[in-house]
């Protein structure tokens, strides 16, 4: 039995790897590594991929979130709105910028933020609200957009794992006043290293997002900010454009990986699979099930999905939590002031969710024997509990 990995990189840089080499290589005869026309040409490239006006590309995902934030002047003394379920970055940027975040729970059916808790959760000294696409999966930026209007918020969204990800027709990145992507290998669209992007439709913004990204200065040795280094390099710049190219087809084969999963795994029992938001188009960056285990399982919640990853692994099938621990209960944020049961649904997800083998490349064959093991692990892991 082949062993299936959760992500497989090296299956997609065979089908373009004669694009890249040939990028890189053109790259690196031109002595240019910084900046300059191919970098340009991306963020020309990227903004109408997302139909904006405005990119400015950077180090990494983290980098564009903080970024964002120096650019709308948020700083000491203000909140920001987010998710407690999400990757650190997007908590830790809202902290490097001195600003203060505020968690609201997630809804038990999309993992994205409750809309219906988000008023509450606003403040005198609320600046802004930075949700998270996660996992592919886009926001109702509908509602949200409405909420942040009535009370003159801006909005950052964190679109690392959404690339391509739409919400009434419209591409994540362009509906907010900020849209900040992540290109981290592991992305839908991901470079060969660390690298990011800041999309808006604001020319103020961009500028300013330009200025700080490059210590603080417009050229030469005139410094007007402290800014910071977080240029992207000509090389993932690149790579990243030839990347782009292919995005959308790669996202409709994840589309294709996802439906088939839905079919594979609809009559399987003690577990509920990821839905699909209604006035939304996911690019399943991750395929998220929730793992339940029996009423009378002695086991807990965590306990039993981790014997049944711990399972699934001896035979050979990758998976990943995604996240095991909520931000408000990491070590970093307990000067917050937050206790366990605040936050019951993102809290639970915890101990429920795992992702399992979900790229482009993945083939049917593969994924009928993810599924076959995964039924036969959940039947073990019941029996032991």
């Amino acid at each position: 039995m082949s062993t299936i990995p959760l992500l497989d990189l090296k299956r997609q840089y065979k089908t373009i790897r004669e694009e890249v080499n040939a990028a890189v290589l053109e790259v690196l005869a031109s002595g240019g590594y910084i900046g300059g026309p191919v970098l340009d040409k991306f963020e020309q490239a990227f903004a109408h991929y997302t139909t904006t006006t405005e990119c400015v590309a950077c180090h990494s995902g983290t980098d564009a979130l903080y970024l964002a934030l120096r650019a709308l002047n948020i700083g000491p003394g203000d909140e920001v709105i987010t998710t407690p379920f999400t990757f650190i970055a997007t908590a830790e940027a809202i902290s490097l910028v001195g600003a203060t975040p505020v968690f609201v729970d997630i809804s038990a059916q999309t993992f994205n933020l409750d809309l219906d808790q988000l008023p509450a959760a606003i403040t005198q000294r609320t600046r802004a609200i930075l949700p998270v696409h996660l996992f592919g999966q886009p926001l109702d930026m509908t509602r949200l957009m409405a909420i942040a209007k009535a009370h003159k918020l801006n909005v950052i969204e964190d679109c690392a794992q959404a690339v391509g990800a739409e919400w009434a027709g419209q591409k994540v990145g362009s509906i907010g006043d900020v849209g900040c992507f992540s290109f981290y290998p592991t992305k839908n669209l991901g470079g060969c290293g660390d690298g990011g992007a800041v999309t808006t439709n604001d020319p103020e913004i961009a500028a300013q997002v330009r200025l700080l990204r490059d210590h603080g200065r417009r050229g030469g040795y005139l410094h007007e900010q402290v800014g910071m280094n977080s240029r992207l390099d000509a090389l993932q710049a690149a790579i990243l454009q030839i990347k782009l190219r292919y995005a959308d087809t790669w996202n409709a084969q994840r589309c294709a990986v996802a439906s088939r999963y839905h079919q594979l795994l609809s009559p399987v029992k003690g577990i509920i699979l990821p839905p699909e938001s209604a006035g939304g188009k996911s690019v399943w960056n991750q395929y998220t099930i929730r793992i339940l285990p029996p009423t009378d399982a002695s086991l807990g919640y965590q306990s039993y999905r981790d014997q049944v990853r711990q399972q699934l692994q001896q035979k050979g099938i990758s998976s990943m939590i995604y996240y095991p621990l909520p931000l408000h209960l990491q070590p970093v944020y307990q000067s917050l002031g937050y206790q366990p049961g605040q936050f019951p649904v993102a809290e639970r997800a915890a101990k429920e969710v795992l992702s399992i083998p979900l790229f482009p490349e993945l083939l049917p064959v593969e994924q009928e024997q993810v599924v076959h093991g995964l039924k036969d692990c959940l039947v073990q892991a019941a029996s032991s509990s």
